[in-house]
């Protein structure tokens, strides 16, 4: 939540100029996004705008993401310790992860979080892109995406898009956590 919180700022402007209509540039640069919204809207609570949003759906994403990485991990090392373990670099006594077994647990848990999630993603667009959406709320924006478009088409379009993103970030994230904690003595 800290994380996203310092960050906030940076994923509204990348939203808003991503989301600019060819031959309609609202902003000129990332310099400019942050200067226009500064002013236009607020001053820098507009940088926070869609705030909660965010942090509802990323509770549960990163509540799923470590729960499934590690059920798999445990279950992994408890059915097949010689062929998915290897013992820990700080302590020989702890079966750790093998890193490319750690690589596809923490791609598998990113997968599945995000899929549970990604539905509350798409309650973020509005108040990433329009000045009005401090007025529309999360459940109108899912209600209204699900009768307009339903949920193939509307709450996980996208969502083959964001597993590109989201896999590869989270078998490096788990796999690199792990191996800190070898490296820090924390095993």
């Amino acid at each position: 939540i800290t994380a996203v919180i310092c960050t906030y700022p940076l994923d509204m402007v990348r939203v808003r100029l991503a989301f600019q209509v060819k031959g309609e540039h609202k902003y000129m640069g990332i310099i400019h996004a942050f200067k226009m919204i500064y002013t236009k809207e607020g001053g820098f609570s507009g940088f926070y705008r869609g705030l909660m949003p965010t942090v509802v759906g990323m509770a549960p994403y990163a509540g799923f993401s470590f729960f499934t990485f590690g059920t798999l991990k445990s279950i992994g090392l408890a059915q097949a310790p010689n062929l998915l373990g290897r013992p820990s670099l700080d302590n020989p006594d702890v079966l750790v992860l093998k890193t490319h077994v750690n690589l596809l647990c923490g791609g598998i848990a990113g997968a599945i979080a995000q899929t549970i999630s990604y539905p509350l993603d798409v309650t973020l667009f509005p108040f990433y892109l329009w000045e009005l959406s401090s007025e529309i709320t999360m459940v109108q924006t899912l209600k209204y995406v699900y009768q307009q478009h339903g949920i193939r088409r509307g709450l996980y379009r996208g969502l083959s898009l964001n597993y590109i993103r989201c896999i590869p970030s989270q078998a490096v994230a788990f796999t690199t956590y792990e191996l800190m904690k070898q490296f820090l003595h924390l095993n």
